[in-house]
C-alpha cells in the first residue's frame, strides 16, 4: 500500500478525540451521498466475506470476491447514474485517489489469491482496508 493513502490515518491517530470533526469536508449531492453510503455498505459486507472465505483457507475464492466486488472489475459501476446520483466526480481529487487505490489494493489481492501463493494474499489483506480507514480518517461526507 503506497505510504500516501496512510499518511492521513497517522495523522488522524496522533490526536487525541476532538469535539470537532477536523476531516475535510466531501461536498456531494444528497443523491451522491445516498450512493456512497450504499457503495460503502456492500464493500463491509464484501470484506466480511473475504475474511469468511480466508478463515476457512478458501484463498482463491475470497480472491475472486475482492476481484468483483472491490477490485479494478467494480470501478465505474456508478458511471451510467445521473451526475448528481455519482459520488466519485464529486469528490475532492484526493479523496478519489484513495478510492482508485483501494480497487487496486484488491485486485492485487485477488491477484495473488488467484495464484494460490497463500502468504502473499494474506501479506496484502491488510492493505484492502488501508484506503478505507484512510479515507474515512481524512474525508466526511456531512
Amino acid at each position: 500500500m503506497n505510504a500516501r493513502y496512510l499518511l492521513p490515518l497517522a495523522f488522524f491517530l496522533n490526536f487525541p478525540a476532538m469535539a470537532e470533526d477536523s476531516r475535510q469536508l466531501a461536498r456531494l449531492t444528497q443523491e451522491a451521498q445516498a450512493t456512497l453510503r450504499q457503495e460503502m455498505l456492500d464493500n463491509m459486507v464484501a470484506l466480511n466475506e473475504i475474511l469468511a472465505l480466508v478463515a476457512a483457507n478458501r484463498i482463491k475464492e475470497a480472491g475472486e470476491v475482492a476481484e468483483k466486488s472491490l477490485g479494478r472489475s467494480a470501478m465505474g459501476k456508478n458511471a451510467r447514474l445521473p451526475f448528481e446520483h455519482r459520488p466519485g466526480p464529486q469528490m475532492p481529487p484526493t479523496m478519489h485517489e484513495i478510492g482508485r487505490g483501494g480497487h487496486m489494493a484488491a485486485s492485487e489481492f485477488a491477484s495473488a489469491a488467484a495464484s494460490g501463493d497463500r502468504e502473499r494474499a494474506l501479506a496484502l489483506l491488510p492493505n484492502l482496508t488501508a484506503s478505507c480507514v484512510g479515507c474515512h480518517a481524512a474525508y466526511r461526507t456531512r
